[in-house]
């Protein structure tokens, strides 16, 4: 979340930051600096109060040992009074701060100064593009037609087992989707990101931490009874694993990566840009996630981008990398990096991946620090990105890939398939 403190001093800038995202938020930060003000004069109404009240009842003791006993009692009167004052003055005190956190819980994070001004994705800026468009026949088929053709992937089955968007990977699909994890998982380890297995659901302190809440609210599968959360992305877990964390200088950058299933309602997607594997319920995902120092965090960026473009180089797939505007990034972030691989058979691009740098937006959330050799304390950044998502890098491969014989299965990862074509 935005610094209270920055709000105060400068809020204009803010203000003007945030037009980059196409969004007037003067009145919502009028609002937040208004009760910033009323509840910093009730703090200090109270702690005048509950000073007045301590010395009075210190004053008590010592009137009763001069003998001075009317005086003593007119003074515990008084105290009542106070004690009954101080517990108004807190409940307002509380109050206001909830309101003032909730408030404050509404303003995405800032843009970085590079990041384009812009409202959607048309407003996103194309800064690299990463080989030739596959020359597909002209009987070729989308992937979801060649996953009936070869039996590898069941959507009606995934229907009727759960609903739409929850489809039923079978046979070698089933262990091409083995294969690209463990391919993606041994990847990272070579880059140095430690595995971790993380809980597939989280608890509300964990949602807000990362900024899924109250942002992402309905976006996300709720466990009622339990009020936990199934995660939307490894993200969520992993990041929280550093909540109210002081960490040591020396231990940064901490570099994570887990795979795990990633749960997300998509309400309102509709159109024919959700066929097939296009937009799901359920998908697999590695995640990459750094914990860094401040002065590192948009070198490590770059080099996160750098890491799932390599990815997508080894398995041969022509992709190319967006800018996000202000407008088309996530509540969250201070830039934002996507990677969409072309889907020739559709004829469009397919987004895959997005890297992007938080600054210290979560770990404020979080309250995540570290000391340096100063002994001050201060917010870490954090970043994370897909690393990949899985069920559009299965579309581009199975469609980029098809022939008259079968599907080729990417040379990186026949040693994990077993087998180099899909027939």
């Amino acid at each position: 979340m935005l610094s209270i403190q920055d709000l105060r001093s400068d809020s204009s800038l803010i203000i003007e930051k945030l037009k980059k995202r196409g969004l007037d938020v003067q009145s919502s930060v009028d609002e937040i600096l208004a009760l910033d003000s009323e509840s910093r004069g009730i703090r200090t109404e109270l702690e005048r109060v509950q000073s007045d009240s301590n010395q009075a009842a210190s004053k008590i003791g010592q009137l009763m040992r001069e003998g001075k006993k009317d005086e003593a009692e007119s003074i515990k009167a008084k105290t009542s009074e106070w004690k009954q004052e101080i517990k108004s003055l807190q409940a307002e005190v509380d109050e206001k701060e909830g309101r003032l956190q909730a408030a404050i819980l509404t303003l995405p994070n800032t843009p970085h100064e590079t990041v384009p001004a812009g409202k959607s994705a048309e407003d996103n800026t194309e800064v690299l593009l990463h080989g030739v468009k596959p020359e597909l026949s002209d009987n070729a088929l989308p992937h979801w037609e060649l996953a009936k053709k070869y039996d590898i992937i069941d959507f009606d089955l995934g229907v009727k087992v759960s609903g739409a968007g929850f489809p039923v990977y079978k046979g070698k699909g089933a262990i091409l989707q083995r294969a690209l994890i463990q391919f993606f998982l041994n990847e990272a380890g070579k880059a140095g990101y430690t595995e971790i297995q993380a809980p597939l659901l989280v608890n509300e302190s964990s949602g807000y931490g990362t900024g899924q809440l109250p942002d992402k609210e309905g976006q996300m599968y709720h466990v009622g009874m339990d009020d936990l959360y199934l995660i939307p992305t490894a993200e969520v877990p992993i990041t929280n694993m550093f909540r109210d964390e002081m960490l040591k200088e020396d231990q940064l950058p901490i570099k994570s990566c887990g795979y795990t299933p990633c749960f997300r309602r998509e309400a309102g997607s509709y159109g024919a840009h959700v066929r097939g594997l296009n937009r799901l319920h359920q998908f697999d995902k590695v995640e990459i996630v750094q914990i860094v120092h401040p002065d590192t965090s948009y070198d490590v960026l770059e080099d996160m981008s750098s890491y799932v473009q390599s990815l997508l180089q080894k398995l041969g797939l022509h992709y190319r990398v967006l800018l996000l505007c202000g407008g088309d990034m996530g509540f969250t972030s201070a830039k934002t990096y996507d990677m969409e691989v072309w889907s020739p058979a559709q004829e469009m691009w397919l987004e895959c991946s997005s890297v992007s740098n938080f600054e210290n937006f979560q770990t404020r959330r979080l309250r995540c620090r570290f000391k340096g050799s100063d002994k001050k304390a201060q917010l870490a950044h954090s970043l994370n990105g897909s690393a990949l998502a899985l069920p559009r890098i299965v579309a581009a491969i199975l469609e980029s890939n098809q022939t008259a014989d079968g599907i080729m299965v990417p040379e990186v990862l026949q040693p994990y398939t077993g087998f180099s074509m899909i027939d």
